[in-house]
């Protein structure tokens, strides 16, 4: 694989595997760039700029894959608008993040993005903190992964590389995982993070499911995870926000991709 960047697939390509590969056992790995602190920079003056619209469009033309949004309860980055015009307006499949709750899941139905991945949420934290309690909510969990295949949507689940975690989520019918990479960006040195990361992929991909993961990934830490040749996609936004404010948007997008596909193209 060349470091140049991927071209994005089609805006009604399979979000699971967009481009095809002669090895299916190693799958190409996508770049979804995850636009909430665009909009969270927009947010502190309540104002019009900057755009996660225009900011999806250019990363977009840098090399990602796909654009993600999470359009929280509270409402502190993503508004209802931003994502009514990803919807509309996208060139390349959109990852609607959100908790399961009936009005997400009734916003995803009538929108219909190309995959939803259902995420914990609480209002007092300032990012999300951890995975889902999959067993807990096996039943929300359960009704939500079903409504979101009957209107036609992918459905991923955001828990932590543990093995119970994962394998209720393949009984539940979802089509996908990611994988919380927090714990391995916190601890990067630490090889227990990323050996936990690699059994998860293991085992998600052996039981059927996607493999995605996300979280805390930058261009000095994504090597190792974009490495894990199960893991087939990777979320990304903090990181390449902050760094734009430095080189622009573009060359963010542009440094994050070469980092993932240069340690991707070593894989055997």
């Amino acid at each position: 694989m060349s470091d140049e960047p991927v071209p994005a697939p089609p805006a009604d390509a399979n979000v699971a595997d967009p481009r095809p590969s002669s090895n299916r056992d190693a799958p190409l790995l996508r770049l979804f760039v995850n636009i909430d602190h665009v909009a969270t920079l927009r947010q502190a003056r309540r104002g019009h700029e900057p755009d996660p619209v225009d900011a999806a469009r250019l990363c977009e033309d840098a090399g990602a894959d796909g654009i993600t949004a999470h359009l929280r309860e509270d409402r502190r980055h993503i508004q209802d608008l931003d994502i009514e015009r990803l919807a509309a307006e996208r060139r390349t499949p959109l990852n609607l993040e959100c908790a399961a709750t009936e009005a997400m899941l009734l916003l995803a139905e009538r929108l219909r993005p190309q995959e939803v991945t259902l995420v914990p949420e609480r209002r007092e934290e300032v990012t999300t903190e951890g995975g889902l309690a999959v067993r807990q909510h096996v039943t929300l969990l359960a009704e939500a992964v079903t409504r979101l295949r009957r209107a036609g949507v992918r459905s991923s689940l955001f828990i932590d590389p543990e093995p119970d975690a994962i394998a209720c989520a393949a009984e539940l019918g979802a089509d996908a995982i990611e994988l919380h990479t927090g714990r391995y960006a916190h601890h990067p040195d630490d090889p227990r993070t990323l050996a936990a990361l690699a059994r998860g992929a293991v085992l998600g991909r052996g039981l059927g499911l996607a493999v995605h993961a996300g979280h805390g990934l930058t261009v000095r830490n994504v090597g190792p995870v974009a490495a894990i040749r199960e893991i087939e996609e990777l979320n990304i936004g903090h990181s390449i926000v902050s760094r734009a404010v430095f080189v622009g948007l573009p060359e963010a997008v542009r440094e994050i991709r070469h980092a993932m596909d240069s340690a991707r193209a070593r894989v055997t």
